[in-house]
């Protein structure tokens, strides 16, 4: 998980803590203020998400090139010799 989604995550919960707060007491400067920071908790939540997606998708890649030079590594190996039953 990237750490821009674990602070995504915080900011959000701490904006919408003071988004309620800002609710149960009247006062819209901190209601306001929650849900800016709830806005930009999102926002870097959506940007962890995009950041881990792109680095899967290399990651997704990557096995592929790994699993080709295993494969070429055993055909260029000598065969084993099996017991016959």
């Amino acid at each position: 998980m990237d750490k821009d989604r674990v602070k995504g995550k915080m900011d959000d919960t701490a904006g919408r803590v003071k988004r309620q707060v800002g609710e149960w007491t009247g006062d819209k400067d901190l209601q306001a203020e929650g849900t800016a920071q709830q806005v930009k908790g999102k926002a870097e939540n959506a940007w962890g998400k995009t950041k881990d997606a792109v680095r899967d998708l290399k990651d997704d890649t990557r096995p592929k090139e790994q699993d080709q030079e295993q494969t070429d590594e055993n055909l260029q190996r000598e065969p084993r010799k099996r017991d016959v039953a």
